[in-house]
């Protein structure tokens, strides 16, 4: 290899693990991060959870400070931006007129909140949470209170949903599908954790179509929805899912297929690119190479540390099994691998520590998992079901159904 360097745009988790791992990996040349939010890399999961109730103020959870970056001799240009690949002569420009050579580029981009295109006169005033400055403006809003709609039944609106009632916000989520948490989570979950915000005080609109949003002289919001119903209300937080950043990619012309197209070993369609995180999808050999796209905190960390090893030479597949993970108020929900609508499920009831749903497909593979408990209470049950299906073994129905059946035996069958 030259001595160019590697070269990572994007500072969120997956760009700092695949420094990380570099390093780990024995890489002695130049590695130069890029990022532009003007903060060293931090966790992005507690932005919706803790770090919006906590009583102290929130400090960002660093995943490497200037201590740790200056250790690993990793470069850290911050607050800029990389704007353009000159893939001929290797190097990438900066919005500051920096440029830098690269012998291998990773782009962990990430993704920015979906915009919701409605009519009104405060569509613009809607609240949306991707970075740390996003959750220290809606931590001013959700006070005591305060009324709050949360516009969308996904995971960060129901997180952020469940920290407004933990502020004593009256709260209103409105989903326009049919359904909360339609992507990616079984129906039997979503009701029980639909349950769970009921109980706690939340209201629903679901179904219902958003057809403006309004503020009044006053500075009340308005939600008019298709119904003849309308939400009332303090602030409003939008949540409806995101879309990944493939600007740089477009612009230089790498393939785009719902987000930064990636092989299995994440390379490009140039060999001396690789994109991991929430910006590539990627075909998933435990899902006969279905291309998906994950927005997920363990991806991000999966892949960042995975893609380091094949920038190096290493060119082995990336298999890691899907895994969500969110809380809700006392209960942590959770899934792993890909399930389909077509799919047979079955529920292995746990107790006081929860519910497992195992979803079968058709032709008897066990493809997925989904629990919902308290926190930390299925943890083991639920590592063993990732194993059969990483084994992509074939369970009886009923040895799953049945609490008294090890999922250990299973494992050895």
């Amino acid at each position: 290899m030259k001595d160019y360097g590697m070269v990572i745009v994007g500072a969120g988790e997956a760009g700092a693990r695949a420094a990380v791992e570099l390093r780990t990996q024995g890489w002695t040349g130049a590695i130069t991060m890029i990022g532009n939010e003007g903060r060293h890399p931090y966790e992005r999961p507690p932005l919706s959870k803790h770090q919006l109730v906590d009583a102290a103020e929130p400090v960002p959870i660093t995943i490497l400070d200037s201590n740790r970056l200056i250790e690993q001799n990793i470069g850290f240009h911050t607050n800029d931006v990389a704007v353009r690949i000159n893939r001929q002569v290797h190097t990438v420009e900066l919005a500051s007129g920096i440029q830098l050579p690269y012998e291998r580029l990773l782009l962990a981009t990430g993704a920015n909140p979906r915009k919701l295109s409605v009519q009104g006169n405060a569509a613009k005033e809607m609240l949306y949470l991707r970075t740390f400055a996003d959750a220290i403006r809606i931590r001013e809003r959700i006070q005591p209170g305060q009324r709050v709609a949360v516009i969308g039944g996904g995971f960060i609106g129901l997180e952020v949903a469940a920290s407004a009632v933990k502020k004593s916000c009256e709260v209103t989520l409105v989903e326009v599908a049919p359904r909360i948490l339609m992507r990616g989570v079984p129906e039997e979950i979503a009701k029980l954790v639909e349950q769970r915000h009921r109980e706690a005080g939340v209201r629903f609109k679901i179904g219902v179509m958003i057809e403006s949003v309004d503020k009044e002289v006053g500075g009340e919001y308005v939600i008019s929805l298709a119904d003849g119903s309308a939400v009332r209300c303090d602030a409003i937080v939008t949540g409806i899912g995101a879309i990944p950043a493939t600007a740089l990619a477009v612009v230089s012309e790498l393939e785009i297929e719902n987000g930064v197209k990636v092989n299995e070993m994440l390379a490009t369609s140039d060999p001396d690119i690789y994109a991991a995180g929430d910006c590539c999808s990627f075909p998933h050999p435990l899902y006969g190479g279905k291309r998906i796209r994950l927005e997920a905190w363990r991806n991000a960390q999966d892949q960042g540390t995975h893609v380091a090893g094949n920038m190096l030479g290493a060119a082995v597949p990336y298999s890691a099994l899907p895994w969500f993970w969110s809380d809700q108020y006392d209960q942590t929900l959770q899934v792993a691998g890909l399930s389909e609508p077509t799919d047979t499920t079955v529920m292995r009831n746990l107790g006081d520590a929860g519910k497992l749903f195992f979803h079968v497909a058709g032709d008897g593979r066990l493809v997925s998992v989904s629990a919902m408990g308290p926190t930390g209470a299925f943890a083991k049950e639920f590592r063993l079901a990732e194993l059969l299906i990483e084994k992509q073994a074939r369970p009886e129905l009923e040895a799953l159904a049945n609490p008294g059946r090890k999922l250990k035996e299973l494992l050895r069958a």
